[in-house]
């Protein structure tokens, strides 16, 4: 269990098409690997590009988590540890779950990621990666990173 605040906020970014299953397998890994619940969500974000994904509109309203969607420019100029270019060339950001967990925690300090990039590739060959930050602006990681 971490020591840090006990309020998160995730950062999902898939492929077109992503079946909830995926994804909600996705979540519990990442949940898992910070050491929180479910109940622990504050906020769920993602890229407007994602704003119409079946899987992850129906995975927050079955758990209840608000959903929130960045542009592409706001979610590229946040700073993050693992940019991807493949992601850039897809959407226009070198970032999706890591910068969207970081500007749902209100804020762009990496300190408070805690599962910086979890990627899963599920049974149905989707992909799904997502991202753990503790909510508020000062918040950091109390836990060593692997």
């Amino acid at each position: 269990m971490s020591a840090g605040p006990s309020r998160v906020c995730l950062g999902i970014g898939c492929d077109r098409g992503t079946p909830e299953a995926t994804l909600e397998r996705a979540v519990q890994e990442a949940l898992a690997l910070a050491g929180v619940s479910g109940s622990a969500v504050e906020q769920v974000a993602s890229i407007t590009l994602k704003a119409d994904e079946p899987g992850l509109l129906s995975l927050a309203a079955r758990r209840g988590w608000p959903l929130r969607f960045y542009p592409a420019a706001q979610l590229a100029e946040v700073p993050v540890p693992h940019p991807s270019e493949t992601v850039r060339r897809h959407t226009g950001t070198p970032s999706v779950s890591e910068a969207a967990a970081l500007l749902a925690a209100g804020g762009a300090n990496a300190a408070a990621l805690c599962v910086e990039k979890h990627r899963l590739r599920g049974d149905d060959g989707r992909h799904a990666t997502v991202s753990v930050a503790w909510a508020g602006a000062g918040a950091v990681c109390a836990r060593e990173m692997p």
